[in-house]
């Protein structure tokens, strides 16, 4: 398996690597982390709750809604309050590593949680669910940034699409290093269109209408306003149907190369991905395949980050059904 050369820099709660840092001095190791995700991802461990000096172990904390304001209480102290400090954490955390291309997170923890935390009221009674304090600030400083729970990586849609995210946000980091230019924002978006409307079609839509317009408008204006919406197109797993369009749209490119028979075999492909028969990765490889063949004609489909939005070894799309 080839590892790259230069890992993408992804924040992640100290105690999925591990570390114990947890309350009771515990940890939740996560080995898809520590041992396939760390092959790709420079990890930037964070444990707000240590951070702020709360020590290990130390008496856990909860969230309680307190007239429609939620506050970090501990638990069986509750005018010990850790609000403001997580909040804090969670916004310098962002400024200060601005370079970080995503954040997985430990589910259900009142600092680190992103889905689905516990709400209290103060009587001691659960009534709803929210997010981590430290998270809820992460999220408020940067909201382009892809963020996932550990837990919600078993579920093989939103393991790819969160993947997925973090190598598409580090490639526009990445361009905003090297210059917002409209030249560059074009080749940007040229090589995301398929991946754009395999997620939304109406944001494929918009963007393109936006990317037409580039020269009339401030270029950091049009920056933003092109990452946010693609940021946010691209937020949940496409649908089945969506997938199988792009494949159509695709195939389109090989019309005067392959015959009959490649045809019959490629459209076989995109219908057994349709009924769930073959993973996505079957009508994905089988394009690359005739692309490939006859690259000198089909270098613009070939560089369409749809195709391949990270690296193959990941094997994220044989999972895909």
């Amino acid at each position: 398996m080839s590892i790259p050369e230069r890992k993408i820099p992804v924040a992640i709660s100290r105690c999925l690597l591990g570390d114990n840092v947890r309350y009771n001095g515990d940890h939740k190791h996560n080995r898809f982390c520590t041992s396939v995700l760390a092959d790709y991802f420079e990890f930037v461990p964070t444990c707000p709750e240590v951070e702020i000096g709360m020590g290990v172990p130390r008496k856990p904390i909860r969230l309680v809604d307190l007239d429609g304001d939620i506050r970090a209480l501990e638990t069986d102290d509750a005018s010990k309050d850790y609000t403001d400090a997580l909040t804090e954490k969670g916004a310098s955390f962002t400024q200060s590593h601005k370079q970080i291309c995503g954040f997985i997170a430990t589910p259900n923890s009142p600092s680190c949680g992103v889905f689905g935390v516990k709400l209290y009221l103060p009587n001691g009674n659960p009534i709803n669910k929210t997010e981590g304090r430290f998270s809820a600030a992460l999220r408020k400083a940067n909201p382009l940034l892809p963020v996932e729970e550990s837990g919600r990586l078993n579920d093989a849609g939103l393991r790819e699409n969160f993947i997925m995210r973090v190598y598409t946000y580090q490639r526009w980091l990445a361009l905003k290093e090297a210059g917002i230019t409209p030249s560059a924002i074009i080749n940007f978006h040229s090589r995301h269109k398929y991946l754009l409307m395999s997620h939304n079609y109406n944001a494929y839509k918009a963007l393109g209408r936006m990317i037409a317009d580039i020269g009339s408008s401030d270029i950091e204006l049009i920056a933003d306003e092109y990452i946010q919406t693609l940021m946010s197109a691209i937020s949940a797993p496409p649908e089945r149907g969506k997938h199988c369009n792009v494949l159509q749209h695709l195939m389109g490119y090989l019309k005067q190369n392959i015959d009959k028979q490649d045809k019959k075999e490629l459209l076989n492909s995109i219908e057994d991905y349709r009924t769930g028969i073959v993973p996505l990765i079957v009508p994905i490889a089988l394009l690359r395949h005739h692309f490939e063949r006859s690259s000198d004609q089909h270098q613009y489909p070939l560089n369409q980050f749809y195709l391949a939005p990270y690296p193959h070894e990941l094997g994220l799309r044989s999972h895909i059904h």
